[in-house]
């Protein structure tokens, strides 16, 4: 959800990721945690998601598509989603797999930084969040 903000297309994209990982399962090296693993396939099916839908404007998107992503969903929940959402690659990843309750270590790994780093860019994100949800209960 933290990517696509649109829990059908989420769905659709977790069932796509976990026939990558069957398919490619024999592949897996185990130079990481298994989790890590998939995790690193879900970005990527979410990233080729958000590509895919960069390249077709809403405006040629068949019709019930178009409509399902121009509702937006209500509540604090749905407004954290559509937040990470708009972070950048590395935050989302990051602050995703911290609400999964993944060790820091292990998100250092993945995203390919430093442990201390994961720590303050995790600050620095609750922070732009913090902003976020100070301006939505202010309107």
């Amino acid at each position: 959800m933290g990517y696509l903000n649109d829990p059908a297309h989420a769905q659709d994209v977790a069932q796509e990721t976990f026939i990558t990982v069957w398919e490619k399962l024999p592949e897996f090296r185990n130079e990481s945690a298994i989790g890590t693993w998939i995790f690193r396939i879900a970005s990527n099916q979410c990233l080729r998601q958000i590509e895919k839908e960069k390249r077709m404007p809403r405006s040629q998107m068949p019709m019930q598509i178009a409509e399902k992503t121009e509702v937006a969903p209500e509540g604090k929940i749905a407004f954290l989603y559509k937040s990470i959402s708009e972070l950048n690659e590395t935050d989302r990843i990051i602050i995703s797999l911290e609400l999964e309750g993944l060790p820091q270590a292990e998100i250092a790994d993945i995203v390919g930084i430093s442990e201390v780093n994961v720590r303050v860019k995790i600050h620095r994100i609750k922070d732009k969040l913090t902003q976020k949800f100070k301006q939505y209960d202010g309107q």
